[in-house]
């Protein structure tokens, strides 16, 4: 009966060095990142806000169209917008062809044509007489207006340029 109990003693001598060696160590590590808050404005040709052609003898013009805006999840921001003339309660003015001094005063707004004036007095933190809204990460689109009390000017084309700002 020795044999079995020494060939057991021998395995189990064995099997208790294997466990010894076998030992392991560990460690972590973490994965980062850090993301930036982001906006950006898109206009351009497709947000022109035209009045078509119309007489002369035209009063209380209202005319639409939209911007988009996107910005990171949950950031807040405010967008101003200002005429060429710098007109920061956005109050612009149309301007005609060289040799045409006439021109076309218009007035932007936010809502609606009769909605509040939309000007350019918004900063990051402060909406001012902007616009405010919180970003989702995908366009949103905001509707601008602009109204025209009277066309009674000499005929031809006006235009003007909007610089649309967001401020985050």
């Amino acid at each position: 009966m020795k044999k079995p109990s020494l060939l057991l003693a021998s395995v189990l001598a064995i099997t208790a060095t294997s466990a010894v060696m076998a030992a392991t160590s560990s460690s972590t590590f973490q994965v980062l990142i850090t993301v930036a808050k982001a906006c950006s404005v898109t206009a351009g040709s497709a947000s022109n806000i035209d009045f078509s052609t119309v007489n002369s003898t035209a009063t209380g013009l209202v005319a639409s169209s939209n911007i988009s805006v996107t910005c990171s999840k949950t950031t807040p921001y405010n967008v101003g917008l200002l005429p060429s003339n710098t007109n920061t309660a956005g109050a612009g003015v149309m301007s005609a062809p060289p040799g045409n001094s006439d021109t076309v005063a218009y007035q932007l707004r936010s809502v609606s044509a009769t909605g509040p004036v939309w000007g350019n007095t918004a900063t990051p933190t402060t909406v001012g007489n902007g616009v405010a809204g919180t970003g989702t990460g995908a366009a949103q689109s905001i509707p601008v207006f602009a109204t025209v009390a009277s066309a009674n000017v000499t005929p031809g084309s006006y235009s003007d340029t909007v610089t649309v700002t967001v401020n985050y």
